[in-house]
């Protein structure tokens, strides 16, 4: 019924745009020189409208329409790449919030000097993963460093992940309870202070493939548990479509194992501003702008390349 309610929107959708051309059609020969400016309007606006819905029609995968779930994990290069991970939350909880999608931090790993670890981020939205399946890979950052006293320029790498929110239905996996250890403790935030004295913290961990989950959210422990087992549900379904993804690149000869440094995108702060997806070629002048959210002309130019 949820799917047939969804293609029952999209339909009705099309529908209104169909007589909307058959409604302009119609006014236009009437060749009234009076209605041209109305008439020029409503068309700029039908065109906008079906820009719009051409590019969520490209939003046909299997998972597109899910809500997603977000990792951000600092890589090698200390301080800085720890203030990198940060950098991403703060771009991407700004650009989830532009787009009126919902946000929950469920794990955070605060940083040692500064930024974070790593963060996990649920993202609420109808097409939230069709949209940010396109960060999926290692992003890079050059700048010149607040961190060093020699003020030099660093180079700073961090990796994003996206999953799914796949419900239990819909996922194709199954998960053997007894293939499960769940360790719980008591949650807490930056400098060890303690969020709850009760141990509401959840770590599940799937033992045949060392998959390891951890939800500390200010929630029950049966909140978190939930929440950490669509975690893993979401990360052993990217297990299971990967070895297939890597199977048929096998067959086809095509197959190249995915390295950290290939990065997709370079963010450049110094010598000059820039940010280039290194998949489409497709570049940014205003690195301010998309580090404040705007992301979205990097998203159109992956998926309208046919970006999997």
């Amino acid at each position: 019924m949820k799917t047939v309610s969804a293609l029952k929107d999209d339909v009705e959708i099309w529908a209104s745009i169909k007589q909307q051309i058959h409604d302009l059609t119609d006014l236009a020969h009437l060749d009234d020189e009076s209605l041209r400016a109305d008439l020029e309007a409503e068309i700029a606006k039908l065109e906008a409208d079906l820009d719009k819905r051409s590019f969520a029609a490209m939003l046909s995968g299997p998972y597109d329409h899910d809500d997603a779930i977000l990792a951000i994990h600092a890589g090698a290069g200390g301080t800085d790449s720890q203030d990198w991970a940060e950098m991403l939350q703060r771009m991407y909880l700004r650009w989830a919030e532009a787009h009126g999608f919902t946000t929950e931090i469920v794990d955070s790993t605060p940083g040692e000097e500064a930024g974070i670890k790593s963060v996990t981020i649920a993202v609420g939205g109808k097409y939230a993963f069709g949209y940010l399946r396109s960060e999926k890979g290692v992003h890079r950052l050059v700048r010149l460093s607040p961190f060093d006293a020699a003020h030099r320029r660093h180079t700073s790498f961090a990796l994003v992940e996206v999953l799914p929110q796949v419900s239990m239905d819909e996922a194709d996996v199954e998960i053997n309870p007894g293939d499960i250890k769940m360790d719980v403790f008591r949650s807490s935030g930056a400098g060890g202070q303690n969020v709850q004295k009760n141990a509401t913290a959840v770590r599940l961990t799937h033992i045949p493939t060392g998959i390891v989950v951890t939800c500390q959210n200010e929630r029950s422990q049966t909140q978190n548990r939930e929440f950490a087992m669509r975690i893993l549900r979401a990360r052993l379904l990217e297990l299971k479509t990967a070895e297939k993804e890597e199977e048929r690149a096998i067959l086809r000869g095509e197959y190249t194992k995915a390295e950290w440094g290939s990065q997709i995108r370079s963010y450049v702060l110094h010598p000059y501003q820039m940010v280039k997806d290194h998949r489409t070629d497709f570049q940014v002048g205003n690195t301010q702008s998309v580090l404040d959210g705007g992301l979205d002309a990097l998203m159109e130019a992956y998926l309208k390349s046919g970006g999997k």
